[in-house]
């Protein structure tokens, strides 16, 4: 065994089982244009390899430090940042939101019908701190998501109203303002849906903080944690490390549909979304993932309290259920048999029920198919970047999961 295996637990040669998979089933035939992966075990680096091209147009080959659009892996550092108002005593986990949007007081609940027949009714409860941290709200994505069109009457109104968490203009209280004149879909809490929950969560660390929510992350988050290439806009002295955007067409081949030097993120955005504006690197993100492992905390730079990040990754969703029990709508990033959801990530809570190792890790993923994990049994944590959409094309997090488990040797 190698002094990096002593360190890690983790077999070198099998984990370069990684670097075959990949090149074999998904650079060689072209399936994706390159990637990134990093895997560390106990706080030491056990793998870590760029791989294919990050500009197939241009013939770049992945740079190590290539920045990636991140999409929905900003939503677990957005919800990090709305809990650290939280540890600063603005809120509590059961508070109503409209405390601090008065607007939500008026909210109603989607019974039946559309347009003027639609029939509403008051919730139970008001909206949660708790319910927008964990898409448990109400709140849907308005139609707006890669490949879903409009599928509700609800989604009718989001898009009458202009709710928009990308390419939109308005002021965070502006976007809170509109979700308060949209029926919820569901009772607060007794269903799940991946939503504009946690472009909510951004907002409130705005409107709570009353710093701009861009500026609050660098301060509290990337900032002390040298998360120096994470933001809402790739600067231009950046753009040439800045990956090209695909998708895989009808013919299953690669076709660009978000070229660097002309990508809307090359511009400082309007609004700054918390469910999905960020770009950045794989070394940044597993900075982000190590403090995750470490219980709020990295190089000096506390974060969060242990104990709230315990919190955060319990499953929260109503009476212990997983996803298969409380999900509305097929959009995810994880799949639903064995997984529950806490405030900002899905939680493995049995292997037997997903078919898949690590019970107890948290995680999430992106659009573009980047995804993550950290697995405080296992004491790992696990980056993989790419930039294909949609997100459900091919199973990496399966895939890799079976990979690095299957590698730990202690």
């Amino acid at each position: 065994m190698d002094a990096q295996s002593q360190w890690t637990g983790l077999d070198a040669s099998r984990l370069e089982r990684i670097t075959d998979h990949l090149e074999r089933n998904y650079i060689g035939p072209q399936k994706i244009a390159g990637c990134q992966v990093a895997v560390a075990r106990h706080g030491h680096l056990a793998y870590q390899k760029s791989l294919g091209s990050m500009d197939l147009e241009r013939g770049k080959a992945m740079r190590d430090d290539a920045i990636f659009r991140i999409y929905s892996m900003t939503k677990p550092i957005t919800s990090v940042a709305l809990m650290t108002l939280y540890e600063k005593g603005y809120f509590q986990l059961n508070d109503p939101v409209s405390r601090y949007v008065p607007s939500w007081k008026n909210h109603r609940v989607w019974v039946s019908g559309e347009g003027d027949s639609m029939v509403t009714e008051a919730p139970n409860r008001p909206v949660s701190f708790r319910d927008v941290l964990s898409h448990t709200g109400g709140f849907t994505y308005g139609g707006g998501l890669p490949g879903v069109g409009i599928q509700h009457p609800i989604d009718q109104i989001y898009r009458s109203l202009k709710v928009r968490s990308v390419g939109g203009a308005d002021t965070m209280m502006e976007f809170l303002d509109k979700l308060g004149q949209v029926p919820l879909r569901y009772q607060p809490g007794e269903q799940w849906m991946y939503s504009l929950a946690t472009d909510i969560c951004g907002a409130l660390v705005e409107v709570i903080s009353g710093k701009s929510f861009a500026q609050y992350l660098q301060d509290e988050i990337f900032g002390p944690l040298g998360m120096v290439d994470t933001a809402f806009q790739v600067a231009p002295e950046k753009l040439d490390r800045f990956c090209a955007n695909y998708q895989r067409g009808a013919d299953k081949k690669l076709k660009l549909i978000d070229d660097p030097a002309t990508s809307t993120f090359a511009a400082e955005p309007g609004f700054k979304s918390g469910g999905g504006g960020l770009t950045g690197t794989t070394a940044d993100y597993m900075r982000f993932c190590e403090m995750l492992r470490r219980g709020g905390e990295l190089d000096g730079a506390r974060i969060l309290g242990p104990r709230t990040l315990e919190m955060m990754h319990m499953n929260h969703l109503k009476g212990g259920k997983d996803l298969t029990q409380m999900a509305l709508g097929s959009f995810s990033e994880t799949a639903n048999e064995g997984v529950g959801f806490g405030l900002g990530f899905a939680s493995t809570m049995g292997v037997v029920e997903t078919g898949g190792l690590g019970v107890g890790d948290y995680y999430w993923g992106g659009a573009a198919s980047t995804i993550f994990f950290v697995d405080p049994k296992e004491d790992m944590t696990m980056v993989f970047m790419t930039q294909l959409m949609p997100s459900g094309t091919f199973n990496f997090r399966g895939q890799l999961k079976s990979l690095i488990y299957s590698a730990i040797v202690d």
